[in-house]
């Protein structure tokens, strides 16, 4: 497999252009000069956010911003000392220009370097990004045609209806024998591929939600232009609904108990979705897809609540689908999922279920105010840590901080204790860190962005409790991160910045090569122990954080996936919600 040839600046100029339509600021155009030595968030800050750059361990002592358009210097500061950040395995001098607010268009610059790509200081600083990160689930939107009055030039006709979808022997139980058809349409494609998993939608979907939960004034304002836009229901929650309605439909009526995934029996080509023409099956239920179902379920039953008018009785329906699939997970507390000899898609499989289990209890409680759901939490109350698809119980800590006013003194402090204690840890090691984010070597998994990210949406949880600024200035380190602030010299995210992955592993993107790619797509990100995905292609380095390769090959490094992209939402909404307008100084 060959790398296909780079876009010209030109050729990415329509697609920049047609982001626009969904977008409330320009987005920074890609620039073909070498702006990787200086390492900084090539989108861009908030005039009272952190601002942090990072470069090579030069002689030079101090660094100067220029205005971008005229050169003129208006701030000027003093590097730190060089540290070896061993991530990268590279000694890096940091620059702070936290205390930077004016809202311009600069440049960093320092004696014996390229300058640097250039960046704004702006109010609406992710605004932009924030759209493009959430238009990105439309664009993977699963049974309907992308038309171009939505679409723009990524228009293509419709794929999987899924209307005709068959029974695995897997799956088959009372009413449903092997091979039955079943409808189950709509949702987004998982990931690269064309498939749709619940225990992925499930955590995906649950942080698109928190973000609206949380963040419902900025959200408001983030007009998408999709098919429902002007409905009465906020672009996010018409986006949500998408794939909430594929999973009520992956509940099986007569117990109640949910399937695992919908998915073809192998993986496609790289072929556009309506020229992938296989059949679909539904695969085996699972107490931690029904969890997981239960969670969401409960949290779109309290958010859709408010949208009575909009969408009558579908407030009710969804709490009943919850406690119907909370009823089987009890009957059903550890059927583990089990790839099918004759299935070879993403397996998904999680053997520790207790997090699942605090996860529903812990929606639920929060939703219906039931005791016995908090007693139930109680007893099962998670090991808080990242966030993942595997592990879930962060998020019924974060949704139970959102709500401690319902709880006793005692439970809010136990609460707000488990909360802050993970992000006073990664606050602590983004403070100590040479390059100032808290990634380590060991995050450096499959789908590292999405660490840093999740790490970042901690941090956040850990500043709206205590306000301790650190914890936003992390957060704000971890969105920099995939901006640019980044050994690799990458903006992680399709189409913004000066340079920024042009071959995502993302079927729809491979297949219409002529394009660039969808903006607002994050990709995996490095990843410890590269190799094997693309024959004939060497990575540029074995260091876990800058093992990364833009080719539609490395599914290891520059698959795009919703688990990743939710995050992003949820990051840059919350720093531009939440970030304090006047700058300070970083400590």
């Amino acid at each position: 497999m060959t790398m296909l040839n780079h876009f010209t600046r030109l050729a990415l100029l329509p697609a920049l252009l047609a982001l626009q339509s969904c977008s409330q600021a320009p987005v920074a155009m890609p620039s073909a000069a070498d702006t990787t030595a200086i390492q900084l968030n090539q989108v861009g800050y908030l005039p009272g956010g952190s601002k942090w750059a990072a470069l090579p361990a030069v002689a030079a002592d101090s660094f100067a911003i220029v205005d971008a358009t005229t050169g003129r210097e208006v701030w000027r500061g003093p590097l730190q000392a060089a540290r070896t950040w061993e991530p990268a395995r590279q000694k890096l001098r940091l620059a702070d220009f936290s205390a930077l607010g004016e809202p311009g268009r600069y440049r960093l610059q320092v004696a014996g370097l390229p300058p640097s790509a250039p960046f704004v200081v702006a109010p609406d600083a992710y605004a932009a990004l924030n759209a493009a990160a959430l238009k990105f689930f439309y664009f993977n939107r699963a049974s309907v045609a992308l038309d171009a009055a939505h679409a723009g030039i990524w228009a293509r006709p419709a794929g999987h209806a899924d209307d005709r979808v068959l029974v695995h022997s897997s799956a088959a139980g009372p009413g449903r024998p092997e091979g039955s058809v079943i409808s189950a349409p709509k949702g987004w494609y998982d990931a690269g591929d064309y498939n749709k998993y619940i225990v992925n939608s499930g955590i995906s979907t649950y942080t698109l939600l928190a973000t609206w939960e949380h963040y419902p004034a900025f959200i408001q304002t983030q007009q998408l232009n999709i098919p429902e836009s002007g409905n009465g229901l906020p672009d996010l929650l018409n986006e949500a609904l998408w794939n909430l309605e594929w999973m009520l439909a992956m509940q099986d009526p007569a117990d109640g108990g949910v399937y695992h995934k919908l998915t073809d029996q192998g993986f496609d080509g790289i072929v556009l979705p309506h020229q992938a023409r296989h059949d679909r099956y539904v695969v085996m239920k699972g107490t931690a897809a029904t969890l997981d179902f239960a969670a969401v379920m409960a949290q779109a039953s309290r958010l859709f609540a408010a949208f009575e008018t909009q969408r009558p009785g579908l407030s009710a329906r969804m709490l009943e689908a919850s406690k119907r699939a909370w009823q089987w997970a009890q009957a059903h507390p550890d059927v583990v999922y089990r790839q099918p000899a004759d299935i070879h898609t993403g397996g998904y499989e999680d053997q520790q279920l207790a997090d699942e289990f605090s996860w529903a209890a812990a929606e639920l409680f929060v939703t219906t105010r039931d005791p016995a759901y908090w007693q139930q939490f109680r007893r099962t109350a998670p090991r808080i840590e990242v966030p993942g698809w595997a592990s879930v119980g962060a998020l019924a800590w974060t949704s139970l901080a959102q709500y401690r006013a319902r709880l006793s003194t005692e439970d809010r402090r136990w609460v707000e204790t488990q909360i802050q204690t993970l992000a006073d840890g990664f606050a602590a090691r983004w403070q100590a860190s040479p390059y100032r984010v808290a990634m380590q070597d060991e995050d450096f998994i499959w789908g590292s962005n999405s660490v840093a990210l999740n790490q970042a949406l901690m941090l956040v949880q850990g500043y709206r409790i205590s306000g301790e600024r650190r914890m936003l200035d992390a957060a704000q380190s971890a969105l920099d991160f995939v901006l640019g602030r980044h050994p690799t010299g990458y903006v992680m995210v399709t189409g913004f910045g000066a340079r920024s992955p042009l071959h995502p592993h993302h079927r729809p993107s491979g297949a219409m090569p002529q394009l660039a790619p969808v903006p607002g797509m994050i990709v995996g990100g490095p990843k410890a122990d590269v190799g094997g995905d693309c024959p004939g292609l060497a990575y540029p380095s074995q260091a876990p954080a800058r093992a990364y390769l833009d080719a539609l090959c490395s599914y290891t490094t520059n698959e795009i996936a919703i688990n990743w992209n939710a995050p992003l939402v949820y990051v840059s909404a919350a720093l531009q919600a939440l970030t304090p307008d006047a700058p300070h100084r970083s400590p």
